[in-house]
């Protein structure tokens, strides 16, 4: 099936499908988001208005049977950083894309009319629909009714109120394959696809499949790399603990930022660990094993179950259980599951909700550590978008602002997430250097600093971390670009025989001769079409900074601050 573009124009409500154009041919993923993006949206643009345009693809490797392959990417100008934006997510969504034959899907404009609207795809047709049933309601209720309108095996992607009413922290929220939500979280891409009034989205790829042109080549090469997955012992510990394994251990490590970023070590780390997760989930009959999308073997999704063995939660991530556990002060995993089942179904970034939530706190809002309070001002504040609840719903800047505080942690008006940026130096340069706003999953130096995967290097020492992360950024704009987990990088940067299988299946994939020069070109090529984006936006080297009190308030128990002056930031960019 040949790939095409599918593109939908919501101003005067007409679709097409189009070849594929050369320069976008190579691209897959976060490659082809953010090349289409740089070539479309004027960067000066509003991101909520009819100018900017939402561009959702699936990776090089999407559609295949290609371990840890589900990733979908969607791409915009964000309405919370005003930067390029890419946000990517498992669920069924990528694989369904692209055995409709879908390359990418631009839709662009806006309705003319004050009226709803949904999409469905399927490999020869694009449809619009007017839709008035599902306004307001939740994503899971959302997902329901959808999927009882048909028994075809659908893709489908929604937002919930909080997309709805354009919050700068609204998700677009995927299917996973029991029923659950994925999120493409980060940056507000939700809020766009509310603004071209487009509540969901369905893709049926009618019995189509991915074309391989090297089948023995690709199973293969397959083989080698889903072993070097399993076998590596993050991948097991991930699998046993979920990522929530790293509280206790970034814990240890003095950066588990701690009632609004003002400690590393939360005294309730244990009560909210990944080892009590799993006692917990195993007490009540949940899932500590669970895929987020088909074909991974890691497996580090879990099904999180109330007192009685009702599912709670599903996904519970490290990030999420962190921002409304430690950062919040919040000790109670049932709490904590709680509010990230409310974030989930009303459609909002779990990190940038609960990080303002903190904020909130500190600005008297409610008293640390109350996750009743927090839980119930996201179903009736947030969720029913009152002043409050916009506030919070807009993010940590937005609160920052509008209560007069100084300990707002956000690079380009994104809360910073789980890693403090004082004791783990190497995160903090991802964060400032980012194209995209303070995003972990851009260059997780995490893995080098904290687990001594790919090497060993001291967090607190400023020596070397600057071109860990620049490498660590390269790689990962490339491992976006194919629709690969990020957890693939433990393996590709400890076992020698994982990139190198990484690189095949794209070659068996398309009948290519890649090398690994020709993948970290790609990254550095995704990197520099970003920052020109934003350049153009803009934004200068002066945004690539961390907010003033990392760098005047030592943080407790090392008692360190972010020390690196600006032109050891800017260095970042030379390559």
């Amino acid at each position: 099936m040949a790939e095409k573009i599918y593109r939908v124009n919501m101003t005067d409500l007409t679709s097409s499908i189009e070849d594929v154009p050369a320069a976008w041919a190579a691209h897959g993923g976060r490659g082809l988001t953010s090349t289409i993006v740089a070539a479309e949206v004027i960067p000066t643009c509003h991101p909520l208005g009819p100018n900017n345009k939402l561009v959702l693809a699936p990776g090089l490797l999407s559609g295949t049977v290609a371990a840890n392959s589900g990733r979908l990417s969607i791409g915009a100008k964000s309405p919370l950083t005003g930067t390029i934006k890419e946000s990517n997510a498992g669920g069924t969504a990528a694989q369904l894309f692209a055995r409709t034959g879908v390359k990418a899907m631009i839709i662009e404009g806006q309705p003319k009319e004050d009226k709803w609207y949904s999409i469905a795809i399927t490999p020869d047709e694009i449809t619009i629909t007017e839709e008035t049933e599902l306004i307001g309601r939740g994503n899971f209720a959302t997902i329901e009714a959808v999927e009882a309108r048909s028994e075809e095996k659908r893709a489908i992607l929604t937002i919930g109120p909080a997309g709805e009413m354009r919050m700068a922290s609204a998700n677009v929220s995927v299917k996973d394959p029991d029923g659950g939500l994925r999120s493409n979280g980060r940056g507000g891409l939700g809020a766009v696809m509310g603004s071209k009034k487009i509540k969901f989205i369905t893709v049926d790829p009618k019995g189509g499949k991915v074309e391989i042109a090297n089948p023995d080549g690709f199973r293969e090469a397959n083989k080698t790399f889903a072993k070097a997955l399993v076998d590596h012992p993050v991948s097991q510990a991930l699998g046993q603990y979920g990522t929530n394994v790293l509280v206790n251990i970034v814990n240890e490590s003095g950066g588990l930022p701690t009632k609004n970023f003002t400690l590393g070590q939360f005294d309730g780390h244990d009560a909210i660990s990944g080892e009590t997760m799993a006692d917990t989930i195993t007490q009540r009959g949940g899932k500590i094993k669970h895929n987020c999308h088909p074909g991974c073997v890691i497996q580090c999704s879990q099904v999180y179950n109330d007192a009685d063995g009702n599912k709670l939660t599903s996904g519970f991530e490290y990030e999420s259980i962190w921002a409304m556990g430690a950062d919040c002060c919040v000790d109670n995993l049932d709490h904590i599951a709680e509010a990230d089942r409310i974030m989930d179904d009303i459609g909002v970034d779990t990190i940038e909700t609960s990080v303002a939530m903190a904020v909130a706190m500190e600005a008297g809002v409610l008293e640390f550590g109350d996750g009743a309070g927090v839980c119930r001002i996201l179903k009736e504040e947030v969720g029913k978008g009152t002043s409050l609840g916009r506030i919070i719903g807009n993010g940590t800047g937005s609160v920052g602002k509008a209560f007069g505080m100084t300990r707002v942690p956000v690079v380009k008006n994104q809360a910073i997430p789980a890693y403090d940026p004082r004791a783990i130096k190497g995160i903090g340069i991802t964060y400032a250097t980012s194209t995209q706003g303070a995003d972990h999953t851009m260059g997780y130096t995490i893995a080098t600093n904290i687990l001594n995967v790919g090497g060993k290097l001291d967090p607190l020492t400023k020596e070397g971390q600057v071109e860990l992360s620049r490498n660590l950024q390269i790689a990962t704009a490339a491992i976006d670009s194919t629709g690969m987990c990020l957890f693939i990088a433990f393996a590709a940067l400890d076992d020698e025989k994982c990139l190198p299988a990484l690189i095949d299946l794209i070659n068996a994939r398309f009948d290519l001769s890649l090398t690994g020069d020709d993948v970290v070109n790609l990254g550095k090529h995704i990197l520099k079409t970003e920052r020109e984006f934003n350049m153009k936006a803009g934004f200068t080297s002066i945004d690539d900074r961390l907010p003033e009190f990392f760098y005047t308030e030592p943080l407790p128990p090392h008692n360190v601050v972010f020390d690196f002056s600006d032109e050891e930031i800017n260095t970042f960019w030379d390559f």
